[in-house]
């Protein structure tokens, strides 16, 4: 992705919301009686092997300047390094789930986000257990819902952006499309000083209140790792509901290297088509699901571009240091 210099449409007017005042949102469509006082919130997330950075983000998460009531979800997936044992140690009112070591982050958020809706929450944040958030991010993200939810768009899912920590550049956040043709071509969305509304989302940072849940209910079971946020966010606007990204930077978060995966052009054919069958990287079931939901009355030609890109691509490298 690249970043996107110019919001497409105008932001809107951001009333900022300390958290320590009586939190009362017009009331939903779906979803029961708005929330009085400190708003529910169900965290979501899934680990596998990452125990330092799960306790650092769930710590942090625990940590915020807001005024709300926290459920923290967990899914370990099976880590062997004993991620969700240091938890509960630490976090004893974490509700830890387990996984069997092959429900990645789709399937994991999934069973976490299915748990939670078994109650009565107000508000559902997904959450990577990567990210790290900055003490004021609930408060951006719970007072940009509040004015969008004010100006009159209840069903309205709020997007936290993040950066590198290392270099600040833009990580992960709202996406807007870069394509009218393609399904699947998006750029990160710069955040401002207002709400700003997008297409869809990355699922590091994503606030989803009842009303929008209570329409759309969970991520897709046709995606294990991947796509499955980006479809959700598609998903979601297609049944009325809308995506805005927070003002700001909500916190941080590492981009995930190229180098090593499928989209490396240095690695040999053979490594890349790897890669790319795994469920890390573009596993043909999935993107098929995604395409022929998506992808229009061409669909077929948006499926089958990146997987004959990639032999064309290495054909076409091999043929030149040939040539050279």
């Amino acid at each position: 992705m690249s970043l996107i210099e110019e919001p497409r449409s105008a932001p809107l007017r951001h009333a900022m919301f300390d958290g320590r005042t009586s939190f009362s949102p017009p009331a939903h469509s779906e979803g029961g009686e708005p929330p009085r006082g400190s708003p529910r919130i169900a965290a979501l997330l899934t680990c596998y092997n990452r125990k330092a950075s799960t306790l650092t983000s769930i710590a942090r998460l625990l940590k915020q300047d807001f005024n709300s009531d926290i459920t923290v979800f967990l899914l370990d997936d099976k880590s062997p390094d004993g991620t969700g044992e240091a938890v509960q140690a630490r976090f004893p009112s974490v509700r830890l789930f387990s996984g069997d070591g092959n429900m990645f982050w789709c399937g994991g958020m999934r069973r976490a986000f299915e748990e939670a809706l078994k109650e009565d929450f107000d508000f559902y944040l997904w959450l990577n257990d990567d990210t790290f958030l900055e003490s004021d991010a609930l408060q951006r993200l719970m007072s940009s819902y509040q004015s969008i939810a004010s100006a009159g768009s209840n069903r309205a899912i709020v997007v936290g952006s993040t950066r590198d920590p290392g270099s600040g550049q833009h990580t992960y956040g709202g996406v807007v499309r870069s394509s009218r043709i393609h399904p699947m071509k998006y750029k990160l969305l710069e955040p401002g000083g207002q709400p700003i509304p997008c297409d869809t989302m990355n699922g590091n940072c994503v606030l989803i209140p009842r009303s929008v849940a209570a329409v759309v209910q969970n991520l897709s079971p046709e995606f294990r790792h991947g796509i499955g946020d980006f479809e959700y966010g598609v998903r979601a606007r297609r049944m009325g509901c809308t995506v805005w990204i927070a003002p700001g930077y909500v916190g941080t978060c590492a981009w995930n290297q190229v180098s090593g995966g499928f989209l490396d052009p240095q690695l040999p054919l053979r490594s890349r088509w790897r890669h790319m069958m795994s469920r890390k990287g573009l596993p043909p079931s999935e993107h098929l699901a995604y395409m022929r939901r998506y992808g229009g009355p061409v669909w077929p030609l948006f499926w089958m571009m990146p997987y004959v890109r990639i032999i064309l691509g290495s054909f076409w490298s091999r043929l030149r240091l040939r040539l050279i």
